[in-house]
């Protein structure tokens, strides 16, 4: 299940599912913790009228969800044809105070004058901990509903015109055969409950006495804090201030902060510029204020699975601010420079992921492989964190960033990329590649190895060390030159995904890798007008392009979330968009914008770009949204304006 619409100010991010339902709730970073993550934490809302009740994701409802243009405010309509009821929500994350807001517009399409009775239903497991320690209490002197365990509390409450709400119900659900306070609206009255512990949830009644086609609003909020006290801060400014107010104030916070997307989205062609705007807010909304660029805060996968992605992977969080270092923005990439600068390894390289509050992430890479022990990273995290602070040094041209970051962070990376090579390939030693499955001395990792120790040495002449000039400059040579006699099988007429190494023996594995051909070409390992370059891209065309579709997968065989019936593997956005990327840079407009046409046709209203596509059936799946997939859509749209200019230029 997608989430069409997310929200977040960098602290608090809120997830909302195909049934306009609250179903992630993360505070106080964005990607930790998640209070409301599975499916029976979902924050239901129904509709009791004409003596029954019906909840949103019972399957009875018509519902469509939208992110608005321009800011990141969420929309979603639901029609109920059969009780003639339609609910329209307007929900936001305020811009700077940590308070999740709907307005809930209740809609009567019947042809007489109604008793009309809206329920909001709140789950929260606080802190990830599935624990039954929570508490839920009824606050009187507030008008509102008090979850809280150890240092997370919030707030819930609402009004209708100058009323709060009219009943309410706490009480348990998952535990003792309790289903949950919703089951308490089945008759339309609330019990009225005031205090509960264990595992925890309430719910709201609002009363509504709505005239034949007419309609009422109900303003619903969740405040957020580390304390009760700042809960009920944020709550009460709110109850004197007025919902509308920070929905008004948020929607010109995105305006201005969208400015230079804005600017760079009129040089677009009309069709492309909607989803460019949106994909930039799909990115700001993942990044955490204090640095971290979390993959997807989707966590459907914990339905089947052991883990989801909301964590920051050093490779995904440059990817994802490439487009935003392209456009000018600062705070962003900074941030997230420090982040990373935090986790470094003192060895001088970063590890495989990390929690949105810079503890290492959960992993399956192990400090032993075979008869080698080497530490469980993927060196390309670490090379291409480097060469995109080079980057982002190029376009600020701050000297202040290179006197912050030099010693601390790019010459101790420089030295573990000019250190880490085997002594018989000449290449670097093995790592996890990019797409974590094999241990390997892949293609994509070496390009990008070369690409990073070229930009730590313009970095070190800026800093006037030139005897790290020398060093990274002859590394990265050295590798070079030894790529250019390894990498290439004339056999497949592509570039091996990588060598494999085995008690001293050596390999190459020559699948056919999309993440070979991209690096190649992107980050300069081989020239473009290169006979392995021309040669890599026929053999991608002849092994995956179908006449109806420009849906590549990450390679060929690929068995991640594979379906039986989807041939070589399932489509992948990034993959595509890479191609896309590629025709740009050799003038083949046609091929690109046909790329670019498929791959938005391929997003549903919602606008998010997920992980992977079914071949048969165009359905998302994996994650939805990834953070990866939008920004590579908008790096290949900024291609375009800039007219030729890729990463390694």
């Amino acid at each position: 299940m997608s989430r069409p619409v997310v929200l977040s100010n960098g602290e608090l991010h809120v997830g909302i599912n195909q049934f306009g339902l609250v179903h992630d709730f993360y505070f106080p970073y964005v990607g930790l913790e998640n209070h409301s993550a599975g499916k029976d934490l979902r924050h239901r809302v129904g509709v009791w009228v004409d003596g029954r009740v019906s909840w949103l994701d019972d399957g009875t409802w018509h519902i469509e969800s939208w992110t608005a243009e321009g800011a990141l405010i969420g929309h979603t309509r639901a029609v109920h044809p059969d009780l003639r009821v339609m609910l329209e929500f307007d929900d936001t994350v305020e811009a700077e105070i940590s308070i999740f807001l709907r307005n809930i517009h209740v809609v009567n399409l019947a042809d007489s004058s109604r008793d009309i009775r809206l329920f909001t239903h709140q789950a929260f497991a606080i802190g990830d901990s599935r624990s039954n320690t929570d508490t839920a209490q009824y606050l009187p002197d507030s008008d509102a509903i008090l979850h809280y365990r150890g240092r997370r509390a919030f707030i819930i409450s609402g009004r209708t015109g100058d009323r709060p709400f009219d009943q309410h119900s706490i009480g348990l659900f998952g535990i003792e055969g309790r289903e949950g306070t919703y089951r308490d609206a089945d008759d339309g009255e609330l019990a009225g409950s005031v205090v509960e512990h264990g595992r925890v949830d309430s719910t709201l009644r609002f009363k509504l006495k709505i005239g034949a086609y007419d309609s009422k609003r109900v303003h619903y909020w969740i405040a957020a804090g580390t304390s009760i006290r700042e809960a009920l801060y944020v709550h009460k400014s709110v109850e004197e201030n007025g919902l509308d107010s920070y929905l008004h104030a948020t929607a010109l916070w995105w305006h201005e902060w969208l400015t230079p997307v804005r600017a760079a989205s009129e040089r677009l062609d009309v069709s492309q510029r909607q989803l460019f705007i949106h994909s930039a807010m799909v990115v700001k909304s993942h990044i955490d204020k204090r640095g971290a660029v979390i993959a997807s805060t989707d966590t459907t996968m914990l339905n089947y699975s052991r883990d989801a992605y909301a964590y920051c992977w050093p490779r995904d969080g440059a990817y994802a601010l490439w487009p935003l270092i392209r456009l000018g923005y600062s705070a962003e990439p900074r941030r997230f420079f420090e982040f990373a600068r935090r986790g470094l390894h003192h060895n001088g390289y970063l590890m495989h992921k990390y929690q949105a509050d810079g503890a290492l992430g959960s992993s399956w890479h192990p400090y032993v492989h075979g008869d080698t022990a080497a530490p469980p990273i993927q060196e390309d995290e670490t090379a291409l964190t480097l060469f995109m602070f080079g980057q982002f040094y190029d376009i600020q041209k701050d000297p202040r960033l290179l006197s912050e970051f030099y010693e601390s962070f790019i010459k101790k990376m420089g030295d573990f990329l000019a250190g880490y090579v085997d002594e018989k390939t000449g290449l670097p030693k093995p790592s996890y590649d990019l797409w974590e499955e094999h241990f390997i001395t892949s293609t994509y990792t070496v390009s990008v190895v070369v690409a990073a120790l070229q930009a730590a040495a313009d970095l070190a002449e800026d800093a006037e060390d030139p005897d790290s000039v020398v060093r990274w400059r002859t590394a990265a040579n050295d590798i070079y030159d030894c790529a250019h006699k390894r990498l290439f099988s004339e056999s497949t007429g592509h570039f091996i995904k990588g060598i494999r190494s085995d008690n001293g023996e050596f390999t190459p594995d020559d699948t056919i890798d999309l993440s070979s051909f991209f690096g190649a070409y992107m980050f300069g390992l081989y020239p473009l007008d290169s006979e392995e370059i021309k040669k890599s891209f026929e053999t991608i065309r002849s092994r995956f392009f179908q006449s109806d579709s420009y849906g590549l997968p990450r390679y060929e065989n690929d068995n991640y979330h594979r379906n039986a019936q989807t041939g070589t593997g399932n489509y992948w956005y990034i993959a595509s968009l890479w191609l896309a990327q590629y025709a740009q840079e050799v003038g083949d407009q046609n091929l690109r914008d046909s790329i670019l046409q498929w791959v938005g046709s391929k997003v549903d209203g919602s606008l998010m770009f997920a992980e992977q596509l079914n071949p048969v059936t165009s359905d998302a799946l994996s994650v939805s949204p990834l953070v990866w997939s939008h920004a590579e859509y908008m790096a290949s749209l900024l291609d375009i304006i800039d007219g030729n200019t890729h990463a390694r230029s």
